[in-house]
């Protein structure tokens, strides 16, 4: 999720970097403040579209049988959970929690854990960064000084290597640099 919850990249990041008994702690920064913007945007939408429906949906539950309340009081409820929904991806956060020997994924939604993974790290090479997507467009194909802004530079991932032989995927990034930066401090010794 790299390309839009950013994780730090050194232990300078208070409050997302952290140590403590041993174990790094590194979770995802939230999203940008513009998105903000569009989820007021979108709740306004999610509004003037309940305000459309009400009052036939309304009637079609006074008047209608089982099946048509069945249809309409569901789709109040889908209307309901519309905000909640769209709040969840504002309120989404990743943990990588780095012991001696394991590491675990952690995803959080409003706080609490949704799900998780536990994973021994290999002995030798635990982490890898390899390219993904890197095709190019017709910026990149052309080049020049004044298509470098567009130009398609593709993504890198950054993998778990575990005991058993299996590539877990950690992040994936736009940005080389920040990768190999994570990958040095998720391979430092605690």
């Amino acid at each position: 999720m790299g390309l839009l919850y950013v994780f730090p990249v050194s232990m300078e990041e208070k409050g997302f970097a952290e140590v403590e008994n041993k174990t790094l702690t590194l979770k995802t920064y939230g999203l940008p403040y513009i998105f903000w913007g569009y989820a007021l945007a979108i709740l306004i939408m999610i509004l003037f579209m309940f305000l459309a429906v009400k009052e036939p949906v309304l009637k079609l539950i006074s008047l209608g049988d089982e099946t048509d309340a069945t249809l309409g009081y569901g789709f109040l409820a889908f209307l309901g959970c519309l905000p909640i929904i769209l709040f969840s991806f504002f309120f989404y956060e990743k943990r990588i929690v780095k012991n001696e020997k394991t590491l675990s994924l952690e995803y959080r939604i409003f706080g609490l854990k949704v799900f998780s993974e536990k994973f021994v790290m290999a002995q030798k090479d635990a982490f890898a960064i390899d390219p993904y997507l890197s095709s190019p467009n017709i910026a990149r194909i052309k080049g020049g000084d004044e298509t470098v802004g567009f130009q398609n530079k593709g993504y890198h991932t950054l993998t778990l290597n575990t005991q058993d032989g299996k590539k877990i995927l950690i992040d994936r990034h736009s940005r080389k640099a920040d990768l190999i930066k994570m990958e040095e401090l998720l391979k430092t010794t605690l």
